[in-house]
């Protein structure tokens, strides 16, 4: 069952315009709001629900068109899911919500909370409405009931790295149950997990997920093998005298990742088995995937040691990363995202690397070499870079900036990328700032045309994606 239902459906979704409006439908009887508003937590603010508990239904309003397409590329790949019934979402006719406040006070009133929550401040509704205080740590203690199939480092990885950066992963068994901690780089985003997925199974009808805070606000990570992880720090021994990068059997279809650049349509259906493949038609009209894979991958996400350009499908592109920590964190901040008007789909590859030529062979420079870079961020083990990824935002924060240069400068520098810059601010030593465009792609399309940027006098602008906002 795919996450809209019958073809009828799928038809009609496939019809209706983008929407920030989302109608959310086959909801369980006794759903709360807290479990739908989850649903869209992980995409971005919500901004207003609306439950019609007698049709089993809700509206819910995101933030921006951005994450509501987001959300809804995201759950027709994967079936959402609430309190283990399958439910189906798609763009509502309505572009925005007006709802009665007096008739809709309950689901308002939880709104608020989740709001305060995302804002970091402490939430002012009536308590008996919703326990969600400000969460605890950014730790989370995950039990694994009913556990009929192994449940790996890499499977929780990926399911928790939809909701934020996953720092750190210790796994163990605890009276004959498998349990894991897991530390995000925020505690907001272990509190929306913790929302979404607490109850959830990850396979039909088994390995039901239990999650809670833990008491530990910091996990300490000596190895990086099987049972514990830190990607921060892919320099850490495997335990047994080695390096974990160079521990192939450990990372498997991780080490030495390509990674798949896919762009389609805002609202075209796709399913999950059908992402191998990738068709950017959109990425080749506007600039080489070469150059959008260096930029953007290698500024924020990993080193990128080589793109590829397929031959006999030339909307096609591999880029390949120096580890496989590095094509995992590319991958869950990126799937999804908005760049030239299009989704992009970024999924592992079935290549481990991507070859080069031989010599004479590529004459039409389809695969080109970055292992020799001076720009890699994350050459050096340990690197304070890794503690300052973020998923794409539209708040960018820029460092390296040459002495003299002002912020009618940089204003204009950024404006020129073809975006409109909202708000800017200077940290003290006005060496780094913060610069906010008007929307996450703009954000994307100005690191990839100004990560690196020759400022004169050998400083090269840094551009990277912010957690804060101005």
């Amino acid at each position: 069952m795919t996450a809209n239902g019958s073809d009828s459906k799928k038809q009609r979704l496939d019809e209706s315009p983008p929407s920030r409006v989302l109608h959310i439908r086959k909801l369980p009887n006794e759903v709360s709001e807290t479990e739908v508003i989850a649903l869209g937590l992980p995409f971005g603010k919500v901004t207003n629900i609306l439950m019609l508990k007698g049709k089993n239904q809700a509206f819910l309003e995101l933030g921006t068109e951005e994450a509501a397409i987001t959300m809804v590329n995201y759950y027709t790949a994967v079936t959402p899911q609430v309190r283990n019934t399958p439910v189906f979402i798609q763009y509502s006719n309505h572009k925005e919500l007006k709802t009665d406040s007096a008739l809709n006070q309950r689901a308002q009133a939880v709104l608020q909370a989740v709001s305060a929550v995302q804002d970091g401040s402490s939430p002012s509704s009536d308590p008996g409405v919703l326990d969600l205080a400000p969460p605890p740590s950014p730790v989370l203690r995950i039990i694994i009931d009913n556990m009929f199939y192994p449940v790996t480092l890499d499977v929780l990885q990926q399911i928790f790295s939809k909701f934020g950066t996953v720092m750190k992963i210790i796994t163990f068994t605890k009276n004959n149950q498998f349990q894991a901690l897991l530390q995000f780089s925020d505690p907001v985003n272990a509190q929306q997990a913790k929302l979404s997925l607490d109850g959830q199974n990850i396979y039909n009808s088994c390995c039901t997920l239990r999650i809670d805070f833990s008491k530990l606000v910091n996990l300490n990570v000596k190895y990086n093998n099987d049972k514990s992880r830190d990607y921060t720090r892919p320099d850490l021994p495997t335990g047994d005298g080695e390096s974990a990068s160079k521990d192939h059997s450990l990372l498997g279809k991780y080490t030495s990742v390509c990674i798949h650049l896919h762009l389609i349509h805002s609202y075209l259906r796709l399913d999950i088995h059908n992402i191998l493949g990738v068709k950017t038609v959109a990425l080749l009209m506007h600039r080489p995937p070469s150059t959008l894979g260096y930029c953007f991958a290698s500024g924020v996400y990993g080193d990128v040691q080589r793109v590829k350009i397929l031959y006999n499908k030339k909307d096609s592109a591999l880029i390949q990363l120096s580890d496989g920590n590095q094509a995992q964190l590319a991958m869950s901040h990126l799937n999804g995202q908005k760049v030239f008007g299009k989704v992009m789909r970024v999924t592992l590859s079935k290549h481990q690397t991507v070859a080069l030529p031989r010599e004479g062979l590529d004459d039409q420079l389809l695969t080109k070499d970055f292992s020799g870079s001076p720009l890699h961020r994350f050459k050096k083990p340990g690197s304070k870079n890794f503690q300052n990824i973020f998923p794409p935002s539209a708040t960018l924060h820029l460092s390296n900036i040459r002495d003299g240069v002002g912020e009618d400068d940089l204003r204009l520098l950024f404006s020129n990328s073809g975006g409109t810059v909202k708000a800017f601010k200077f940290f003290q030593d006005r060496k780094m700032s913060l610069i906010q465009m008007s929307s996450v792609e703009e954000a994307i399309q100005a690191l990839m045309d100004l990560h690196n940027y020759d400022m004169g006098g050998n400083h090269h602008l840094k551009v990277s994606f912010s957690k804060s906002t101005i």
